[in-house]
């Protein structure tokens, strides 16, 4: 055998070993592309037994139930203009740390020209969760209602690499805002 045909070989098995490597890999859930479908977030609450029954997963999916039909009407009433009532129903979810619901309370708050309060939760939205595309994609354009262009060319870059394209809705919507062409 010659020395090619071994490197060939050792080649061959090294990239069998890598899928076999990739197979293997549990796939985790991601919900940081800023989901309107959020799950709460664990309040610290440790349940003492690892094992739920039931009825524990039963309750468990009442509150996700029930948690997601009051963001989704929290949300609606700030996409819906109403924005002071928005706010007020987020804050009343329980989960102000949350990425989601603090993205939609700053949301709320640059469209009341509340700009010091929009950044606070923007920023709460992004300590929560650093690749929060729509947080960024929303931070941008509060960047160039402030008149800084250049932080939200900044801020459309980072949406572009967490999208991996330029694609996605929250790299249009910022880009348009950016070019002139939109304001959201």
């Amino acid at each position: 055998m010659t020395l090619i045909q071994s490197l060939r070989r050792v080649g061959v098995l090294a990239a069998a070993a890598l899928l076999v490597t990739a197979i293997s890999i549990k796939p985790v859930t991601v919900f940081a592309m800023g989901t309107d479908n959020p799950p709460p977030t664990d309040d610290g609450k440790k349940k003492k037994k690892k094992d739920n029954n039931a009825v524990e997963q039963q309750e468990q999916q009442l509150v996700q139930e029930k948690f997601l039909r009051e963001y989704r009407a929290a949300r609606q009433l700030i996409l819906d203009s109403n924005y002071k009532a928005g706010i007020t129903a987020m804050h009343a979810l329980g989960h102000d740390e949350h990425p989601d619901v603090a993205n939609y309370i700053g949301y709320a708050n640059r469209k009341m020209g509340n700009y010091d309060q929009s950044k606070i939760w923007y920023e709460a939205a992004l300590k929560a969760d650093p690749n929060h595309v729509r947080t960024w994609s929303y931070y941008g354009m509060w960047q160039m209602e402030q008149g800084n262009r250049l932080k939200a060319l900044e801020d459309l870059r980072k949406v572009q690499l967490i999208c991996g394209n330029t694609t996605c809705e929250e790299y249009r919507q910022l880009k348009a805002v950016i070019d002139g062409n939109a304001t959201y």
